[in-house]
């Protein structure tokens, strides 16, 4: 199937031709026909499958017809988690609609100053890309109104519902038409984003897209296992000097270990960095700005920036603390690998964090595979009430050959969990860090 069997203008197919895109991924093939067709769509898809292109081409494709009245407010609204993604999505539209030559655009996201957004809506604008929080300030001071909103997008809604911005989320909705088409993008359509989607959408059309096991092929995935935090900072460093690594994204549980750790790194000589949400939006820009210049080797990040981060010279993602919930690692390690080039994602399990371990295997399907450094081998323990872990893999040491030495020849968990149903932690995060998890900014 090629994009000229989509049913999508002209002026998009050449923007879609000069970006070197010539096939449609799966979700593309689905949505794009049901968008266009004016269905609503509930979408479950992950990170890479190419979703982004899924709803602007579509979006676009509606407005090119039809230019708006005199004074009429935004006609397509994307509701995006994050800051980063927000101008992800709205460089999207832009390079899509590039051939538009009247099309507007405005990306209204915390840190960023209000008062010039603002100005930026008094012109007449076509597609607003917004962060949830600093939206509904906008609406509140009544800077835009959505009463001409045709095509709502929630991406990435199961996000937005992790950081808290279901009511918000509920305010906006509520000041948008109820004949508008409305499209949902989530990694999961189960629990409270199926309630969610219940109540925003009509009869709407449902499209699961598997996680192609050849996508995720080019990233190998490692598991370390540490006794302390003491010896999970040595790994680390280990990791990080290790020859290959180009750069890497470390992440953490909260802002305040974000900053700590890339402090650390900086003392001991790496160019490492920090990225979370309690920063300006002009710091995160420019920090983002030097990882893609390559004068940051090592980005010490919370789980906000696990989505929005396309660098192609990441060449290693390390979960300095293990993502409290299963999906965020799929976006995580999504951040390497990227541009068709090979990846390694390595995660560093602490003794009460094992059961978040064997929450990632069961949502990904896959087994991390034991390493160790040879000297840095965690103590031997009992194994907790699960047993023994079946053997399994290579097994083998990192750097080297061998395996991850157990008695009896078999590798086994540390004891214990980390807390919660399934060894799964609060959404109040790990306490033990001295600081709540990170849950985005508000808008």
């Amino acid at each position: 199937m090629t994009f000229q069997s989509l049913g999508l203008a002209e002026e998009l197919l050449k923007a879609i031709e000069q970006t070197g895109y010539t096939t449609p991924t799966p979700v593309q093939m689905q949505a794009i026909p049901a968008v266009i067709g004016g269905s609503d769509l509930l979408v479950s898809s992950h990170t890479g499958s190419g979703k982004t292109a899924a709803f602007t081409l579509p979006a676009l494709h509606k407005l090119i017809d039809r230019r708006p009245s005199p004074g009429a407010g935004p006609r397509v609204l994307v509701l995006t988690p994050t800051r980063e993604l927000a101008q992800q999505v709205e460089k999207a539209v832009q390079t899509y609609g590039k051939s538009l030559r009247w099309l507007n655009t405005a990306c209204l996201v915390g840190g960023a100053p209000f008062f010039a957004q603002a100005k930026q809506l008094q012109r007449p604008v076509d597609v607003v890309v917004a962060t949830p929080g600093r939206l509904l300030d906008h609406l509140n001071r009544r800077k835009l109104k959505l009463s001409d909103i045709e095509v709502l997008i929630l991406d990435e809604a199961d996000r937005m519902l992790d950081m808290g911005f279901a009511e918000d989320i509920d305010a906006i909705v509520a000041a948008t038409p109820a004949k508008r088409q409305t499209l949902l993008f989530s990694a999961t359509l189960e629990g409270v984003v199926g309630a969610m989607a219940e109540r925003m959408t009509r009869n709407p059309l449902r499209i699961e897209i598997e996680v192609a096991k050849e996508n995720r092929g080019q990233i190998e995935q490692r598991l370390m296992f540490a006794d302390d935090m003491g010896h999970k900072s040595r790994l680390l460093e280990a990791l990080l000097a290790t020859d290959g690594l180009q750069q890497a994204v470390v992440f953490t549980a909260t802002k305040k270990s974000a900053d700590e750790l890339s402090l650390s790194l900086q003392e001991k000589g790496f160019a490492a960095a920090a990225l979370h949400g309690d920063m300006h939006q002009t710091q995160r820009t420019r920090t983002l700005d030097r990882l893609r210049q390559g004068r940051i080797g090592v980005l010490v990040a919370t789980d906000v920036a696990a989505r929005g981060i396309d660098v192609a010279g990441i060449s290693h993602v390390i979960n300095f603390d293990p993502p409290r919930q299963a999906e965020d690692y799929v976006h995580r390690i999504g951040r390497t690998g990227r541009a068709g080039r090979d990846g390694v994602a390595i995660t560093l399990s602490g003794p009460r964090e094992t059961g978040l371990i064997r929450a990632i295997e069961r949502f990904t399907g896959d087994r991390l595979e034991v390493h160790t450094i040879p000297g840095m081998e965690p103590a031997p323990r009992r194994p907790g009430p699960s047993g023994p872990r079946p053997a399994g893999g290579n097994g083998r040491r990192f750097g080297s050959g061998g395996g991850y030495g157990r008695p009896g020849g078999a590798d086994r968990r540390p004891g214990g969990g980390f807390g919660g149903r399934d060894g799964h932690a609060s959404a109040r995060g790990d306490r033990s860090h001295g600081d709540r998890r990170e849950r985005g900014p508000r808008g």
